[in-house]
């Protein structure tokens, strides 16, 4: 069992939802294992800037994390098919004030690609 920190980010996050959607999530984290983390399908793994992260699904929302001696950090709490999700899965080059300045043109952008 690992000790479970969060970044500021994760506890703003976590604050923002109902108790009980707190407790699934912070269940769902401090019940990783290191078998889990070595190969397992429900967590997703990448690289970025020479550190691994993790990703854990739980409900709505996904959990980003690092593995830090015998602490699993998270690093973001994030809603799931949201722009700050996609970003942060596929590296973009992107900082949070520009997400949240061009929210809305980036889904009118993808909906003029239907056209």
């Amino acid at each position: 069992m690992f000790q479970v920190n969060f970044s500021k980010q994760s506890i703003h996050e976590l604050n923002k939802l109902d108790k009980l959607e707190q407790m699934r999530i912070v269940d769902g984290l401090s019940n990783v294992t290191s078998e889990q983390l070595k190969s397992s399908e429900d967590i997703g793994r990448f690289s970025r800037n020479g550190k691994t992260f993790y990703r854990l699904r739980s409900g709505e929302y996904r959990i980003y994390f690092e593995l830090q001696s015998n602490i699993l950090y998270s690093h973001y709490i994030l809603h799931q098919h949201t722009l700050s999700d996609f970003v942060f899965r596929f590296k973009l080059p992107v900082t949070e004030d520009i997400l949240i300045e061009q929210h809305q043109s980036f889904w009118k952008y993808l909906e003029s690609l239907k056209k």
